[in-house]
């Protein structure tokens, strides 16, 4: 792949206090180093996710640039489940909505939040995650897919109800796939909630709140 001095892209400014995981510093761990500061195994990785679907070095991706091989590996299974996936975009960023929440990561839900809408999720509904509300008024293949991964991030496990109506409306493989979804989100968060990784600004766009002590 190109080693080339064309920089990495970078992302915009981050929205003002927006702490990731609700820590309370926002200075950046890991920031995006200096293409002349990275190895060649940093800059052909770099390259490689700038000539893919996401087009520029952003989000974890900066700090999984500290270990490019890794970074590679994890950017392939995350560019299947998001970009190639057969589930339903609805149920895609939903089940996003919901890891980003659990793990109080500004940048997935700034992202993802507006996605979600766009793909069909009520706004209420995503409102309701912001909030830590039960969604009311959901398609019947959003509540599944909310109850899976609930008591998947909750229990590290689901009940036999739960599984059988995630396989009844998603089948086996979507099962596999939408739990690997959710469980892909919640990593990318935790690299970025420890590297303090800025949030994306995106107006309109309100950045998650820490639920009452």
């Amino acid at each position: 792949m190109s080693t080339s001095s064309t920089p990495p892209s970078m992302p915009p400014a981050p929205p003002a206090n927006a702490p990731q995981g609700f820590f309370p510093s926002t200075e950046e761990r890991m920031p995006l180093p200096a293409r002349d500061a990275m190895s060649p195994a940093q800059r052909e990785a770099a390259d490689a996710i700038i000539a893919g679907p996401r087009k520029a070095v952003f989000g974890p991706f900066i700090p999984l640039l500290r270990s490019p091989q890794l970074m590679g590996r994890i950017g392939d299974v995350g560019a299947y489940l998001r970009f190639e996936s057969p589930l339903d975009a609805r149920i895609r960023e939903l089940a996003t909505c919901v890891a980003a929440r659990h793990t109080a990561n500004q940048f997935e839900w700034v992202m993802h939040a507006p996605l979600a809408v766009a793909a069909g999720v009520a706004q209420s509904t995503v409102d309701a995650i912001a909030e830590g509300r039960q969604p009311r008024g959901m398609a019947d293949d959003e509540a599944v897919a909310l109850d899976l991964a609930f008591e998947v991030l909750r229990q590290h496990g689901c009940s036999d109800a739960t599984y059988a109506a995630a396989v009844k409306t998603f089948g086996e493989q979507g099962v596999v796939e939408l739990v690997s979804l959710v469980g892909y989100f919640v990593m990318v968060c935790w690299v970025m909630n420890v590297a303090r990784t800025p949030a994306l600004a995106k107006p309109g766009v309100a950045p998650l709140s820490a639920f009452p002590a």
